[in-house]
């Protein structure tokens, strides 16, 4: 049986599936852009082709984690203010899950950490109209009751691997979309700079010296700032800066 649909405003239109190739691939369908609400979500307990970052598989068992996405029309954001949107959503994610354990951060862009391991990661996705963004496509995964991972992913956790116990999908689910419609509409309201601030106080390694690799190999820095258009300015211990979009750099464990 599919999860049951949460207890959303009447903003959202909710769909719950037991299985399907790609909550993302779905959502570009025209009857999802489509539809009237503000939001539109698609919620799989399994997906046959899901996909992480960097083209990875984002494994996940059946029935036992968090797999959606989400459509909406932010046509009041401007295109070079679409990390605002990362930052709402990864928030919104983040939020949920931090009553079950201390030690949750989002980590740039969007992934969000329990200490130094991956609970969740999401894609979003945005058309263009103009100066605008006509549609955004945001697809979330989120480690809840997983009890072991057998891929080659290298940091994954499942909430329930941190608390030690299930944790239940649909409550969970419902808190996340809640918190995220929330952030939007603070957006929506010329809240951004707010929303910037809280996403910096739940950085990943907000503070002190840490090792990263760019094109021309490994170095310490701490960050320095992340800018409207999501770009990462990390500082050397010389004082040079050095700004990057995503996939430009990564973080390295020590």
């Amino acid at each position: 049986m599919p999860l049951s649909l949460p207890d959303l405003s009447a903003h959202w239109y909710a769909q719950c599936v037991a299985h399907t190739d790609s909550t993302m691939f779905q959502l570009r369908r025209p009857e999802w852009a489509e539809r009237p609400e503000t939001f539109a979500l698609l919620h799989t307990d399994y997906q046959t082709a899901g996909r992480g970052q960097r083209g990875t598989v984002w494994e996940s068992a059946p029935g036992e984690n968090l797999l959606f996405g989400i459509v909406f029309r932010p046509t009041f954001l401007p295109a070079a203010q679409q990390f605002h949107l990362s930052e709402a959503l990864a928030l919104a994610v983040a939020d949920a899950v931090s009553p079950y354990a201390e030690g949750i951060s989002v980590k740039w862009p969007n992934d969000i950490y329990w200490h130094d391991r991956k609970l969740a990661g999401m894609l979003l996705e945005h058309t263009l109209r103009g100066s605008r963004i006509a549609h955004t496509l945001a697809g979330v995964g989120l480690n809840v009751n997983q009890r072991e991972f057998v891929g080659d992913a290298p940091n994954p956790v499942a909430l329930r691997q941190v608390v030690g116990h299930d944790v239940p999908r649909a409550a969970l689910l419902e808190n996340i979309l809640q918190h995220f419609e929330a952030n939007y509409f603070m957006l929506q309201r010329g809240g951004a700079a707010q929303l910037h601030a809280r996403y910096m106080q739940c950085l990943y390694r907000r503070e002190g010296w840490h090792a990263y690799r760019d094109g021309n190999g490994p170095f310490t820095a701490r960050i320095a700032g992340i800018s409207p258009q999501g770009v990462l300015t990390l500082e050397r211990p010389d004082g040079q800066t050095n700004g990057y979009a995503f996939k430009e750099v990564s973080f390295l464990q020590v």
